[in-house]
């Protein structure tokens, strides 16, 4: 299908390199950003950002809780605080700091959280946080974003920036399929349609986006169902209307996450659905209710049920259901 021809092979990225590049350029631009690091700068590659700003970066060692505490300070002077760690030490270890001081006094804070879902990896499950976004959408005035690929955790970065408003910024640790545009426009709240089809909905987000695109092009090769490929990056303002008008259209849909059923992207697109339209077939494509273990990260994504193939085949049971 000509659609996918701009999908095609792709050179393989790390999100958390996009995150950082971007931290840099923003320190050039506006020399109100301040960046915080629980004792990772090297894994969330802020060293540049370090080395050219150190006046206005703070390491705050394993201490996550102070360092929100710290970023929600340093806001009420008009900076902008960009506090970053892995996933798991920016949400759990530290949920009371943000939702009390951070999004209580709703602080321009941004909360930026690497090293997210199983694709982790070998650090197992203590690391592997798959309960973060339900987690952070739950919380009043909170920016809930999940970002598929360098180029576009790059741009997020930015616009974050000029977003008003405590921010949680969710982004990986493998290289995985840079395919988005580089100059591409970061809407907060926007999600973005990648394919256009009849058959059926898949809305997906962060490292699931592009398994979705591999997905629904072998249905469509296959099986010659086609997909519509809905990329959403924001989950929290979740884009009612992209969704509600792609699902109007094909009458089933299927959410795609590297994340807990409960709590994420899933149940969001559930609630929207049930809410304006009514019973329409939905199959959930996301971790089911179990923490993680060490592995590789696509062999993770293949034994916890959350990769391509099982995209597919539960894309196939969701229109069979659809069709009786």
């Amino acid at each position: 299908m000509e659609q996918y021809k701009k999908y095609g092979s792709q050179e393989l990225k790390e999100t958390r390199e996009g995150f950082g590049d971007a931290l840099t350029f923003l320190g050039k631009k506006n020399s109100k950003v301040v960046v915080l690091c629980a004792d990772l700068t090297s894994s969330l590659f802020m060293k540049e950002f370090s080395k050219i700003f150190s006046e206005r970066f703070f390491q705050i060692g394993i201490a996550e809780a102070n360092m929100m505490g710290i970023a929600a300070g340093i806001s009420i002077g008009g900076y902008i605080p960009f506090a970053g760690t892995f996933a798991n030490f920016a949400t759990s270890r530290v949920y009371d700091q943000i939702r009390q001081s951070i999004c209580y006094s709703h602080k321009n804070v941004k909360i930026c959280a690497s090293h997210s879902g199983l694709t982790l990896g070998e650090d197992g499950a203590t690391h592997q946080c798959l309960e973060d976004i339900g987690m952070m959408k739950m919380l009043p005035g909170m920016t809930v974003i999940n970002t598929c690929d360098y180029n576009q955790t790059y741009a997020a970065t930015l616009s974050i920036c000029d977003h008003v408003g405590p921010v949680y910024l969710r982004f990986g640790r493998p290289a995985v399929a840079n395919f988005t545009d580089k100059n591409q426009k970061f809407e907060i709240g926007k999600g973005v349609r990648l394919i256009k089809g009849k058959d059926i909905t898949i809305i997906s987000t962060g490292h699931l986006v592009w398994e979705s695109l591999e997905a629904s092009k072998e249905l469509y090769e296959q099986y010659g169902i086609e997909c519509e490929v809905i990329n959403i990056h924001t989950i929290k303002p979740l884009d009612n209307d992209i969704i509600l008008n792609s699902v109007k259209k094909t009458k089933c849909v299927l959410t795609a996450e590297e994340h807990n059923y409960w709590g994420g992207l899933g149940e969001s697109v559930a609630r929207i659905i049930a809410t304006k339209i009514g019973s329409i077939p939905q199959s959930f494509v996301a971790v089911n209710d179990t923490f993680g273990e060490s592995g590789k990260p696509m062999e993770l994504l293949k034994k916890y049920n959350v990769d391509r193939y099982s995209i597919i085949n539960n894309a196939k049971y969701i229109i069979k259901k659809k069709l009786k």
